[in-house]
């Protein structure tokens, strides 16, 4: 690894000169600053972007918040958020929180400590108290929030896609399995779903869980198929608990989707590598990620922002978890 020694050495100077010119600190005759910056190149060197920011208390460092990085929906936001800093020349320091309010304050904390400029958040407290000291600007992304910039799917939408695709494809009986209350996404994709099932001709179930984790999915999918033995279609809180619900009513012999459907919400990479691939209702991951980080871009540089909330739209994804319309017309 190319240290800033061997950049000093093969410049002729000092390490203090090279760190003069790195963080644009002190003077620097203009040749000498040129020469550097040449054997930079050369070299390929890359400063040490932690301990540059410590020295200069400045960086090009953003912070970002993930709920569960073992889900596969959350590393596809990350993705857009970091090839779109990256086109900026930021660079991303993260936490994983596990849903943990604690966790993701010791987070908040090392990222403060390590001086970042701004902070992305996906995580699911959106407690006031762990963000309003912050001295950064803060984005949220798959959130609400009406005190800070936020990016998000239309969860509404979502669901009532979810609901009338199960309905015109001849579902009867219908469990919707609710997601998180304390998440206004997820809410708002249970209220859409509920607003079509309630003034359709079928009967319908809820069931409530608790987190989008794939510890729990597994459970879920069993109390699912004993409670409500008679569903003939599932409108699940995410593509974990939906994969989940497929392998236990392949499991007790249900054909999929002659007896029974099932309609996921994401659409997170391994949806269509199912067997049979999921029907879902997709949200644009990679695109949230990258327009939540050009608003941060854009409070980090003191722009004006012409929406301070964005919601993009969600699209019905049909595979083979769900009928054909034709046979049901």
């Amino acid at each position: 690894m190319v240290t800033i020694r061997d950049v000093a050495k093969a410049a002729g100077v000092s390490v203090a000169t090279v760190s003069r010119v790195l963080n644009e600190t002190g003077y620097v005759h203009e040749d000498t600053r040129n020469t550097v910056n040449e054997m930079i190149k050369q070299l390929n060197y890359s400063p040490n972007e932690v301990a540059r920011s410590l020295y200069t208390k400045k960086s090009r460092l953003i912070g970002l918040l993930l709920p569960d990085i073992t889900n596969p929906f959350f590393p596809l936001l990350a993705r857009g958020v970091e090839d779109e800093m990256r086109l900026h020349d930021y660079r991303l320091i993260f936490g994983n929180t596990d849903e943990d309010a604690e966790k993701e304050q010791d987070y908040i904390q090392t990222f403060q400590q390590n001086n970042v400029i701004g902070l992305i958040s996906m995580t699911n407290t959106l407690s006031k108290k762990v963000y309003q000291d912050l001295s950064i600007p803060v984005v949220f992304l798959d959130r609400t929030s009406s005190g800070y910039p936020s990016v998000f799917a239309d969860g509404k939408e979502g669901g009532k896609l979810a609901a009338m695709e199960m309905v015109k494809r001849g579902s009867k009986r219908i469990t919707l399995i609710k997601s998180p209350g304390h998440l206004q996404t997820a809410v708002d994709r249970f209220q859409g779903a509920l607003e079509v099932l309630s003034t359709s001709d079928i009967n319908f179930y809820v069931m409530s869980t608790t987190s989008f984790s794939f510890k729990d999915a597994e459970t879920w999918a069993k109390d699912l198929f004993e409670k409500y033995p008679d569903t003939d279609g599932v409108i699940a809180s995410n593509d974990i608990v939906a994969t989940a619900v497929i392998h236990e009513a392949l499991r007790i012999g249900k054909k999929i989707p002659d007896e029974i459907q099932v309609i996921g919400f994401d659409d997170v990479p391994h949806s269509s590598l199912l067997f049979p691939p999921l029907s879902t209702i997709r949200q644009p991951a990679y695109e949230m990620g990258k327009e939540a980080a050009q608003l941060l871009i854009k409070l980090m540089k003191n722009e004006k922002l012409q929406k301070k909330n964005i919601q993009l739209p969600v699209t019905f994804i049909n595979r083979d978890t769900t009928r054909k319309v034709d046979e049901h017309v």
